[in-house]
């Protein structure tokens, strides 16, 4: 029995009835054999409904490479029905990859000279869609023709086809700049949106071009002021908005799959006049009391209003706008925090969190509005919040703020507890009005959100109650008390445990300064720490800090020490080897040194706290030896020499570098020290910094460490800002030595540095100079900036004579 071929209809009935994949395959597969079979005969009549069949099974995903030629024998018919069906399939089946593609070019090219409207429409969509920069090159005069076509569809049509060839054959851009100022005369809506698509595409791509029609913003700024003064018109008007699509882009990026594409058309005038506008002062004066009418003329109670709001915005912060402008902006994103949508408060955080830094006054007004938002129920709504929140702290509202902050960090969600606990220890250090209160504000964190702090926590509170004498009763009392109620808060723990041993004699006193004197028994001390030393939620690091606390209080207590020389006498069979260790080197002290006990277990000296930079210069040295060291080998000779190929630095020696020396143990070796003090070697001499590169507000540092342990080995951290208008995008920075060192790149920190950012790229270099020859830096720069790709490639000739002597 032969099985007639099904129509599309019925087709997709079938297939929407297969009960399983098996069923659905089975129809396909048989219908494909027929429309395989059509295409042989070679059947005109029916070539269109076969091949709609086989797009429609394209869509489901199936495999429909076959009927490529069949597209192009449809584009070449003189019928419409077979156009039409013809480049659509040519729009799905066909794109640069395959050279069928090419073969097309003449029929579309008689197309687009031909009359008829809906045919050039067609062959535009389908040159827009899948044209290479071949075919946009030959078909360019006929889409330059249609520019100026009378009819609106084709115009349309044909401008935002010249998009289509402007990415993909830059050098085309010239041609369009005339078309484009003759196309803003125009009435039509439809074509104004097009040519604002075209111009912006023009201005983005081109330097040329973006001086060009910068001429023409007054005429933008009319176009605008027509479209905001306009009364309302049923054709044109949205939410009683005069065509907010030819206003703004839409900015809720969380709306709707659905409502996107009608209110994100991608480039519209405010934002053309933004970019015209950046950096530029003629421009950005001529468009200010236009901007100042939208932002106060605009109604905010539908969404179309808010996009529009929300672009004017936008345009104001990015241009050379008046100091009262930007204050009005910031007022409006305040306004939208109010909002009901949270869609619109989510952006409105988001803007303010990137105004901060140039606007802080003005954003200081809706600090109110902004922690209010802490308690949204909506997670992306409250980390936004906490992140602006954190960048609201300075040293005039820094307690409220911190009692706001604490109290979101009680009942905030488990995965934004980490970053509000770091926010938090981060503002008080910078901040912290006294002493007291910046040790109290690092216990409520440890407290309530310990497991979640960062690494360096422990250490910092340790540093900073060693500093503060006068604090050290007060510290310990408050830690005793906060251990005693809790010990499964491991950093709490730790930093509890430090302070009994050092100052636990301070706590017998019971001078604490608190309302209600402490009184505490030494046995009662005892019993605590021997209880984080049993507890199964204590961390090995923890029950080091209690043992060590343990041993400290046999000198500052004055009862007897057999309790805790019992302890500690158990742990020197513990399983865990720093444990052991430290147990028997303590019971060592207790056999054979116990005159000397007293002397080695007396508190620690007090830390001297260095200025912020230098401890970040500090910080970052360790951060760099520590990756220097954890770094995989240096390459060999064949992947070095093909870098320094690439960048023609080849005088250097041939000869072989050798291999670095393998790294030797820590000053000190591995043992413990009785005192917990690393025996460190003298640092070096500091090496001066120095500035490699300079462009438009884009600069890149070197600064320079040589680790003792390893005389040869220079560790160069490479720091890139932009303090310009414009993002810099797409960053990578390659390097090349001469032959007789040896050169590894570390991973950069990010390829993107914000505009006005204090966030920069960092990347560390590991040069290998064992014969100490001079060194000579080559570097090679790739990103994009306003608007432009940069390449730089140069040598570094003011390198410090200390990085190879």
């Amino acid at each position: 029995m032969v099985v007639t071929s099904l129509k599309l209809q019925d087709l997709i009935e079938e297939i929407r009835g297969a009960k399983t994949q098996a069923q659905e395959r089975e129809v396909i597969q048989r219908e494909c054999a027929h429309i395989r079979a059509s295409f042989r005969d070679g059947d005109p009549a029916q070539r269109h409904r076969q091949l709609a069949k086989l797009l429609y099974v394209h869509m489901l995903g199936y495999p429909a490479h076959f009927g490529q030629m069949e597209c192009l024998k449809l584009i070449a018919s003189p019928r419409f029905t077979d156009k039409r069906v013809g480049y659509l399939g040519a729009m799905l089946l066909l794109d640069e990859r395959h050279d069928a593609h090419l073969l097309i070019t003449n029929s579309i090219k008689n197309d687009l000279s031909q009359g008829f409207h809906p045919v050039q429409g067609l062959a535009l969509c389908t040159l827009s869609a899948m044209g290479s920069a071949d075919m946009c090159r030959d078909l360019l005069p006929e889409v330059e023709k249609l520019l100026l076509e009378p009819s609106p569809y084709v115009r349309k049509k044909a401008i935002l086809t010249a998009v289509h060839m402007i990415r993909k054959a830059p050098e085309l851009s010239s041609v369009f700049l005339p078309p484009c100022t003759q196309l803003l005369q125009e009435h039509h809506h439809g074509i104004l949106l097009t040519t604002m698509t075209l111009i912006t595409e023009l201005c983005e791509r081109s330097p040329a071009a973006l001086r060009h029609f910068r001429k023409v913003v007054p005429q933008l700024v009319q176009i605008l002021r027509t479209l905001v003064t306009t009364g309302y018109s049923t054709e044109h008007s949205i939410a009683g908005v005069s065509d907010p699509f030819l206003q703004p882009r839409a900015p809720f990026s969380r709306l709707s799959s659905a409502f996107q594409p009608l209110i994100q058309p991608q480039v519209q005038i405010l934002r053309l006049l933004r970019i015209l506008g950046r950096n530029h002062e003629e421009s950005s004066e001529a468009m200010n009391d236009l901007l100042a009418q939208v932002a106060t003329n605009t109604d905010t109670s539908r969404n179309a209003g808010s996009a529009i709001l929300f672009e004017t915005v936008l345009t104001i912060m990015d241009i050379h706008s008046a100091a009262g402008l930007r204050v009005l902006a910031v007022n409006i994103l305040g306004r939208f925090l109010l909002n009901s949508d949270k869609n619109i408060r989510y952006v409105a955080l988001t803007s303010l969190l990137r105004l901060v830094q140039s606007d802080h006054g003005a954003v200081q007004r809706h600090r109110p509005t902004v922690v209010e938002c802490l308690q949204e129920t909506d997670a992306s709504l409250s980390r936004r919040a906490l992140e602006l929140s954190l960048a609201l702290v300075n040293s005039s509202n820094v307690r409220a703020m911190m009692r706001e902050l604490q109290a979101f960090l009680e009942s905030c969600p488990p995965d934004l507890r980490a970053d509000c606990a770091s926010g938090i220890l981060l503002a008080a250090e910078r901040f912290a009005p006294s002493k007291r209160w910046h040790i109290d504000t690092i216990l409520h964190v440890l407290t309530t959100a310990g497991t979640h702090v960062r690494d360096d926590a422990v250490a910092n509170l340790i540093q900073l109650i060693g500093g503060a004498r006068e604090l050290h009763a007060y510290s310990v009392c408050r830690l005793y008390s906060a251990l005693a109620n809790d010990i499964s808060q491991q950093p709490l723990v730790q930093v509890a445990a430090w302070c009994i041993g050092e100052y636990g004699d301070l706590l017998l006193e019971g001078n604490c300064e608190e309302t209600e004197p402490l009184q505490v028994e030494e046995e009662e001390v005892l019993a605590l720490l021997e209880k984080v030393l049993q507890s199964h939620l204590s961390l090995p690091a923890t029950r080091a800090y209690a043992l060590t606390a343990l041993m400290k209080l046999s000198t500052r207590f004055r009862g007897d020490n057999n309790r805790i020389r019992q302890v500690v006498s158990i742990y020197g069979s513990c399983v865990d080897v720093e444990l052991q260790q430290r147990a028997v080197e303590y019971n060592a002290l207790f056999r054979k040194y116990d005159h000397m006990r007293a002397a080695i277990l007396e508190r620690m000296p007090l830390a001297e706290r260095g200025d912020t930079q230098v401890e970040e210069e500090e910080e970052e040295s360790n951060k760099a030896a520590q990756l220097s060291e954890a770094a995989a080998p240096v390459p060999t000779e064949p992947q070095a020499s093909k870098l320094l190929d690439l960048l023609h630095l080849l005088d250097g020696s041939s000869g072989e570098a050798p291999c670095p020396p393998p790294q030797g143990p820590l000053p000190g070796g591995t043992l413990v020290h009785l005192l917990d003090l690393p025996c460190a070697p003298a640092p070096p001499a500091a090496i001066p910094d120095c500035k490699a590169f300079e462009r438009d507000g884009v600069q890149l540092n070197l600064s320079f460490i040589r680790p003792p342990e390893t005389p040869a080995l220079l560790l160069i951290t490479v720091t890139t800002t932009n303090s310009s208008g414009g993002d810099v995008t797409h960053f990578t920075c390659q390097a090349a030595v001469p032959k007789s060192l040896q050169l590894q790149l570390q991973a950069p920190s990010g390829d993107t540095v914000p505009a006005q950012s204090s966030l920069p790229i960092t990347q560390l270099f590991r040069i290998l100079n064992p014969n100490k020859a001079p060194l000579r830096l080559k570097l090679r720069l790739t990103y994009n900036h306003l608007g432009q790709s940069v390449q730089e490639t140069f040598e570094v000739n003011n390198l410090p004579v200390e990085t190879w002597q």
